[in-house]
């Protein structure tokens, strides 16, 4: 959902790597829809695009969802219908999860399904989950280091101006 920069980074993987996921995961991987507002005539999307996300929601063949859409309400809509109707979904949206993330993993547990979310931080840097899988049983009480601009710019902020 979504086509942006990063919508159109996934669907490009999706596109070229079909055959290498679907022969790593052992099932067919392949991007089937894109949920769009744009008209995208003359791009290697044009043939996946919809306007219309009942076409992705009456698709039983879709299991997974990946929500590039940007802002909160509308992609927090989509994201919790996904997840409700069972639905695994990945995001990039982290106003979405620093809102309702708490909400939406519960959700997702409810329904049997993941709510990934790692790509909303620190560009996708593999952070979350090791902290979460592999050092659980660890005490840690610092992490250092440079995670992207807009966390630089936020613990700058929390340093410097004492903000929240």
């Amino acid at each position: 959902m979504g086509c942006g920069v990063v919508g159109s980074g996934v669907a490009d993987i999706l596109i070229d790597q079909e055959a290498a996921l679907s022969k790593r995961f052992n099932k067919k991987v392949c991007l089937d829809k894109i949920l769009d507002v744009r008209d995208m005539e003359g791009t290697p999307y044009a043939k996946y695009l919809t306007k219309d996300a009942d076409v992705i929601w009456n698709d039983s063949d879709i299991k997974l969802v990946v929500m590039t859409i940007g802002g909160l309400d509308f992609a927090y809509n989509l994201t919790k219908k996904a997840l409700e109707s069972g639905r695994h979904v990945v995001t990039s949206n982290k106003e979405v999860v620093a809102a309702y993330g708490v909400e939406l993993t519960k959700i997702a547990f409810e329904n049997n399904v993941r709510f990934l979310y790692e790509a909303s931080a620190g560009g996708g840097i593999p952070v979350i989950r090791p902290l979460n899988i592999c050092l659980s049983g660890n005490d840690i009480y610092e992490i250092q280091g440079i995670l992207n601009g807009t966390t630089n710019y936020i613990l700058t902020k929390m340093s410097q101006e004492g903000v929240s």
